[in-house]
């Protein structure tokens, strides 16, 4: 068999088997995997109005799955991981079959990568829509059209399915445009164009969403009660009702003493926020608490912001809120889709069988170390002045860790889901560097113009001598 032959043979057997690893937990568990939010996002297409932060998109993808179990969904999740892998590797020149096979085993042994594929979460799309926008900002002449059109739709989708992925791509495109004078000549202003375009698609298609199943042409709701949360686990919201409730009549007053420790305890637990009408009838004062205190605590809020991104950062756990306690998502599948009960209660999930604590003695080493190795591969390329694809490709990923830590862990509160669900792409560059170092190759070259004028070099002294 030919060379050529069997590299065709590979790329074949590890598109088959990549994604099949990709969902090894979700076929050892004999169900998609749930987590907390999952029945929030499931209901949406049932229930006909907006709920905060559960985006309408991402529930009408999961409806498109009920009839195949979910198990559609997830297949679309592990082909997708696959193909924006692939293309990430093929525009650095790392596409031979062993090494794709290689790197994705990797990254599936060591990283939160096969449960977020696994489950019927958003999060899957956090990691692989920064390396679509990347892709489709800096290396869009080495796509076909057909490529570039399914990034841009997988972009706007990604976009569209939280409001936290899109603050973060967004804010890329940002600093894209800020470094484009020193950027010109590896990123074109209508490759930028052509990427902000899909944020603003997903953006509409959010609103379209909206619209049709509630009849409201609005955003998802939710962004002040999140930021709300936070800010009363710092205290800021005790201290705010404290300064001014002998001024201002505020419905959270009588209750000002006996606040909940932490946000989750006040937005998703048993607290006076359902006495006084949850979102619906909190709304309006939980915006006013969140502008007004902004300003009266000006110093303590940027304390508690650098803080929270901090901890943020460090907050990269595999398996936050997916353990067997899940009540909410149990009763919306209960309750609308009946026909997955019997499957859902025999999963391994449900009766707790899946040990995370575990499974993070590995990953979150790993998750914390590739950090580290980002910063380490950025100042050792700053140090030589070295602008090659992989250190732009640590730029854009190093970015949208930090982006991702101020945008949740300042609105929502550190959260080890957030970190996990974009650390991996961290490992990712971690590996293409090591690759590049220690794996030489020719087709390398061409992508890489510093390597390339030192193998001249090299070579031109050889001959000399």
């Amino acid at each position: 068999m030919s060379a050529r032959a069997t590299e065709q043979v590979s790329a074949r057997i590890a598109a088959v088997v990549i994604p099949f690893f990709l969902l090894a937990p979700a076929i050892w568990n004999g169900y998609p995997l749930l987590q907390w939010d999952t029945g929030g996002y499931l209901a949406r297409w049932y229930e006909g109005y907006l709920v905060p932060s559960r985006s309408t998109v991402f529930g009408l993808y999961l409806h498109i799955g009920e009839g195949s179990g979910f198990w559609f969904n997830l297949l679309l999740q592990a082909l997708a991981t696959l193909w924006i892998i692939w293309l990430t590797l093929r525009a650095l020149g790392l596409a031979q079959p062993f090494r794709v096979a290689a790197i994705s085993l990797l990254l599936i042994l060591t990283t939160a990568l096969p449960w977020l594929a696994s489950m019927l979460l958003t999060d899957i799309f956090a990691g692989l829509s920064v390396l679509a926008l990347f892709l489709l900002i800096l290396h869009g002449d080495k796509l076909l059209p057909t490529e570039k059109g399914g990034l841009f739709v997988f972009t706007a989708f990604a976009a569209a399915s939280h409001s936290a992925t899109l603050g973060v791509l967004t804010g890329l495109c940002v600093l894209a445009l800020l470094a484009w004078p020193w950027l010109r000549t590896r990123m074109g202003l209508p490759a930028l164009a052509f990427g902000a375009s899909a944020l603003v698609t997903g953006a509409a298609m959010l609103l379209a969403a909206n619209y049709a199943l509630s009849g409201q042409l609005a955003w998802t709701p939710g962004g002040y009660g999140v930021a709300f949360g936070r800010m009363m686990q710092d205290g800021i919201v005790a201290r705010y009702l404290n300064d001014h409730c002998g001024q201002e009549q505020l419905k959270l007053c009588p209750y000002r003493n006996g606040l909940p420790a932490t946000a989750d305890e006040f937005l998703w637990g048993h607290s006076m926020f359902n006495t006084l009408g949850r979102f619906e009838g909190m709304e309006g004062e939980m915006g006013y608490i969140v502008t007004h205190s902004l300003k009266a605590y000006p110093l303590w809020q940027a304390e508690a912001a650098l803080a929270a991104t901090a901890q943020q950062l460090l907050a990269v756990a595999t398996g936050e809120g997916a353990n067997g306690w899940i009540p909410h998502t149990y009763g919306i599948i209960e309750r609308y889709i009946p026909a997955e009960l019997k499957a859902m209660r025999a999963a391994h999930q449900q009766h707790w069988d899946i040990d995370f604590p575990a499974i993070n003695r590995l990953h979150v080493p790993v998750a914390l170390a590739s950090m580290l190795a980002l910063l380490a591969l950025l100042a050792h390329a700053l140090s030589w002045h070295r602008l090659d694809d992989v250190t732009l490709l640590a730029a854009t990923v190093s970015f949208a860790l930090l982006g991702n830590a101020a945008i949740c862990g300042v609105i929502s509160g550190p959260h080890d889901r957030y970190g996990a669900r974009m650390v991996w792409i961290a490992t990712f560059t971690v590996l293409i560097a090591l690759s590049r170092y220690f794996w030489n190759d020719p087709d390398d070259l061409e992508h890489d113009p510093e390597k390339c004028e030192a193998v001249f070099r090299k070579d031109h002294a050889q001959t000399i001598t």
